[in-house]
């Protein structure tokens, strides 16, 4: 067969538009005398490597096969399946000839499409179809085939003889309606994860058979790779029961977390080192860590059983943003992680910003809501580094510094963040020579009078400067200090230090002024902590009313006990406070109970109450609730003027932030502030 139609263009042309951009295709320029003699006079790499295990004289043949070509047809056009015979086999081309004028010769352009070699790769495709299909049929295992949406694209016959289905109305159904209720969550996880590349898979899932009762099966689900693009998956069956080694559930066991059913740490890494070593060039991925905000103190009131059943609600809400880009795993405790592959800073943002939208809506269990925020940290490849580790730290960085600079929203790593322990372990050790390296120091945060303006009240926050990491944020190291137990410790260095400033203003002839001390719950449930008050209290002749003593909720777990040391603080003098108020799950019957002074409203209801009504409307009726009480209120982060106006109109009595001062070191402190409280 041949196309009829006479193509003609100029020599350069032809080599520029048919040679230069098509040089695997081999091509031939033949020229043809006035006596009808043809003679070669191009001959491009292309076809000369057909013929380079063959003599010269083979690209000779096919030069005059071609010629003979020409000859008994000429017109130019496409020939199709032209018979080649080269060293006495036979190769099959489609032909096209070109003729190019060049105003005084005639010279014919050829191309040649090999056929042979389009036949011989539909032989090797068929075979690899046929093998295939032989694997799929024979094998003893069921399998059936779903596609990316979920439905079953085909099963092999054993899945039919188990389960008892005709393939016939399995086939174009989804999945999921084979899938008990309770085993759709670890399902549905399953199939997402495998989405994303790798293989993964669950145990005792319930696979309805068709009679209606339900059969109890390990299930591996093979991503279908097409093209480098995940397009559906393989599901192999076996049943629970029938399983006779503990092979496939020591594997499960060993990459999952048994809670959530999330890939776990060893996955994290494993994944993350592989993505790494077979990163393009130009390619970006991030390493998103997640960290719930005070969700220690969720197990603490409500109970480990309850903080599980939230992290698993959690767990299926960070879940909905799996996808073929973006993986997750629990890395431990309350803490997630994403590994996001494809997606530029902007998109990784918007990510992020999703995720703290996802984590902020209401959780509930037995009918009781929860409000749970999160704190995220964010590392980068290449720009941040190159290797797991590297990545795996500075995210974690990125994240304290959030959890530090005021909780539920997200941060990059910045270079000026290295400065930390490279692990626990190392921090711990310093962590015990702190104090006698004098690297603890106080700084004082002012509290402000909404109505007046006056400063009459500080609180008193802990700073660690360490001579080799530099400063390390309160978020790393007080919850290692309360683990080792070295917060006793820490804790009665700090009350000293506060006495003694309290002290020292008293004799300079200042007037009263309060300063608020952390406490944490382990120091509070001290048989004798509010002795050792009132020791420090006359160790240095202060005023017990310039002391206030601030406690959290969680401290505060056993009612007579914590009663008993309350009333003992108040007989003393003391002032008491509850820091993060309204972030607890305590009954609020202890308010009417126990004799508190002042109530903290955590700064995660001032932060953008100007904009969440929500916010305002929790903050305007805890100072009520106070106030009703006969308690004083400070509002804890305040940032803004419209914050205050909000404040004021609720007839709050103080705030703290950065809108007036940060925690500044006491040298500070003398200059700037006590100037304004000398009588």
């Amino acid at each position: 067969m041949h196309n009829s139609s006479n193509k003609k263009l100029a020599i350069s042309d032809y080599l520029l538009n048919v040679v230069k951009e098509n040089p695997s295709i081999p091509t031939y320029m033949l020229k043809r005398d006035e006596q009808n003699g043809f003679s070669v006079i191009y001959v491009n790499d292309a076809a000369i490597s057909i013929f380079q295990p063959f003599e010269q004289s083979s690209l000779e043949a096919v030069s005059n096969q071609l010629q003979t070509l020409i000859v008994s047809d000429e017109k130019c056009g496409i020939h199709q399946n032209i018979p080649f015979t080269i060293q006495k086999k036979q190769y099959t081309y489609d032909v096209t000839i070109i003729l190019i004028e060049d105003g005084i010769e005639t010279i014919y352009g050829v191309t040649m499409y090999d056929r042979t070699k389009d036949e011989n790769e539909k032989s090797i495709l068929k075979g690899y179809k046929e093998k295939y299909l032989s694997l799929f049929n024979n094998n003893l295992d069921p399998i059936i085939l779903v596609c990316e949406n979920g439905n079953i694209l085909d099963l092999n016959a054993i899945t039919s003889k188990i389960l008892d289905y005709d393939p016939k109305i399995l086939v174009g159904q989804s999945i999921e309606q084979l899938i008990e209720e309770n085993s759709m969550r670890n399902f549905q996880l399953m199939m997402k994860q495998t989405l994303t590349g790798y293989a993964t898979e669950i145990q005792n899932c319930l696979i309805r058979h068709v009679k209606g009762h339900y059969l109890p099966m390990y299930i591996k689900a093979i991503p279908m790779e097409t093209n480098n693009n995940v397009s559906g998956f393989y599901l192999v069956l076996r049943e629970t029961a029938t399983i006779s080694d503990e092979q496939e559930q020591l594997y499960y066991l060993a990459y999952h977390d048994h809670l959530t059913g999330l890939w776990n740490r060893r996955a994290l890494k494993e994944h993350l080192r592989d993505t790494l070593v077979n990163a393009e060039p130009g390619s970006e991925l991030s390493v998103v860590r997640i960290d719930l905000d005070r969700f220690k103190m969720i197990n603490e009131s409500l109970g480990y059983n309850y903080g599980d059943e939230l992290l698993k609600k959690i767990a299926d809400r960070l879940g909905l943003y799996i996808d073929k880009s973006s993986n997750l795993y629990r890395q431990s405790g309350d803490e997630f992680v994403f590994i996001i592959t494809d997606k530029s800073r902007d998109e990784t943002s918007e990510f992020a910003e999703n995720i703290l939208i996802e984590l902020s809506k209401p959780l509930y269990l037995d009918h009781q809501e929860y409000f749970v925020t999160a704190s995220i940290g964010i590392s980068m490849y290449p720009y941040d580094g190159k290797k797991m580790d590297e990545l795996l730290i500075k995210a974690d960085q990125a994240l304290y510094i959030a959890k530090d600079r005021g909780r539920a929203h997200y941060r990059y790593y910045q270079e000026q963040m290295n400065l930390a322990f490279p692990n626990d372990a190392l921090m711990e050790s310093h962590l015990r020579r702190a104090i006698e390296k004098e690297e603890f120091s106080i700084h004082y945060q002012p509290q402000v009078n909404l109505v007046t303006g006056e400063i009459n009240s500080f609180e008193a926050l802990l700073r660690w400067n360490n001579r080799k990491f530099g400063y390390v944020s309160p978020m790393n190291f007080i919850p290692i200090a309360e683990e080792s137990g070295m917060i006793m410790q820490i804790g009665d260095w700090v009350l000293e230090e506060v006495c003694i400033q309290l002290k020292y203003w008293q004799e300079k002839g200042y007037r009263p002024v309060r300063i608020a001390v952390n406490i944490s719950p382990k120091q509070f449930i001290q048989d004798n902590f509010a002795m050792k008050i009132h020791e420090k209290i006359q160790k240095y002749n202060i005023s017990p009313s310039s002391l206030e003593v601030e406690i959290t909720e969680s401290a505060m777990t056993d009612m007579q006990d914590t009663f008993t040391t309350l009333k003992e603080l108040k007989d003393i003098g003391v002032f008491i406070s509850i820091d993060d108020f309204g972030t607890g799950y305590s009954s609020l019957s202890y308010l009417k109970k126990y004799p508190i002074d002042i109530i903290k409203i955590d700064q995660s209801f001032i932060k953008d109450m100007e904009l969440d009504d929500k916010n305002a409307a929790i903050a305007t009726t805890i100072i009520q609730l106070a106030h009703s009480l006969g308690m004083e209120v400070i509002a804890e982060g305040v940032e803004k003027d419209r914050q205050v106006e909000i404040l004021k109109s609720a007839n709050c009595q103080k705030a703290q932030g950065y809108l007036f001062s940060k925690p500044i070191p006491i040298e500070h402190i003398n200059e700037s502030y006590m100037q304004h409280v000398k009588p």
